[in-house]
């Protein structure tokens, strides 16, 4: 009798410990297996003081919800920002809508904002690419002149160029000659032939406007410097700058991979950029000169999303 209950303890014995090798294998063969990594975040800028802020904008709230991001800093102009884009260099950046369709996709404006966010999603999808929300900011190129020198001219709105006495300075970026949204759009559409191209390089364009190097040119809406009354911008009747409002442009692929927490973290940091808020930060980093990460955190924490 004993041997018979002895008999069967190690049968069950014997069971037991089959059974926890097979769940121990199952485990090992799945569970216990390492996590796949979570694919980088390749976040690119282009060229000036608004772009700076916005990349660092979205770099530290993704970090703060635990994404991998890596800067990969200024790229220049939208072109180049593209080229990095479209070879793999990165594979986020911020763009304004109507430079994608008027500037790299080479279409028609639209007549308003909504279709340009349109417009510009179904060519970036087009080629592999999409477009987060856009930020209820704008941010439109303009063509800005001292104050004094509209009273002079008599300047209102970019046709009046044409009555500018000598040849007009125009100061821009590089890129400026071969935009629609520039200096292709002034000398095409507006017809303006007593125009120069001044290209920037480190100097701002109101600091050539201020000391009288160039007459006029190529400032953002959102500039700070506009608020001080000592500039004018002169109306686009014709409105070859578009609407610009600021999407991330984003790898299709990386959006499947990070899922729905990754698109939802940057589109709680676009809600919140207004003008107001896009002015205030443009400033801080201008003119105050701190630091575009200084000044995003600042603004993230006081959003509660970092």
């Amino acid at each position: 009798m004993i041997r018979k209950h002895t008999r069967r303890a190690a049968k069950a014995a014997f069971c037991v410990s089959f059974g926890v090798a097979i769940v121990l294998g199952g485990l090992t063969a799945g569970a216990l297996s390492a996590p796949k990594a979570q694919p980088t975040i390749k976040l690119g800028s282009k060229n000036f003081t608004e772009e700076y802020v916005l990349a660092e904008l979205y770099k530290q709230a993704l970090q703060a919800k635990g994404f991998k991001v890596e800067s990969k800093g200024s790229l220049g102009s939208s072109e180049l920002a593209d080229t990095a884009l479209t070879s793999g260099k990165i594979n986020m950046y911020p763009e304004y809508t109507g430079v994608i369709v008027l500037d790299l996709a080479h279409k028609a404006s639209p007549k308003t904002a909504d279709a340009t966010f349109r417009a510009a999603k179904a060519f970036e999808q087009s080629r592999g690419f999409t477009v987060l929300n856009r930020t209820p900011f704008f941010d439109t190129d303009s063509v800005a002149v001292l104050t004094s020198t509209a009273a002079k001219y008599g300047l209102h709105t970019i046709s009046d160029i044409a009555k500018f006495k000598g040849t007009f300075r125009y100061a821009g970026y590089p890129e400026c000659p071969i935009r629609i949204t520039c200096g292709l759009g002034l000398t095409k559409i507006y017809g303006l032939k007593n125009i120069s191209f001044l290209t920037i390089g480190t100097i701002p364009v109101t600091t050539l406007i201020d000391q009288h190097k160039a007459d006029g040119g190529d400032i953002f809406s959102t500039q700070p410097e506009l608020a001080s009354g000592k500039y004018a911008v002169l109306t686009d009747t014709k409105h070859i700058f578009g609407f610009q409002n600021v999407v991330p442009v984003v790898s299709k692929q990386l959006v499947t991979q990070l899922g729905p927490k990754f698109s939802s973290t940057v589109n709680a940091v676009s809600a919140k950029l207004t003008v107001q808020a896009m002015i205030a930060m443009n400033k801080a980093v201008a003119i105050d000169k701190k630091s575009p990460a200084a000044v995003a955190s600042a603004f993230l924490k006081a959003n509660g999303l970092k």
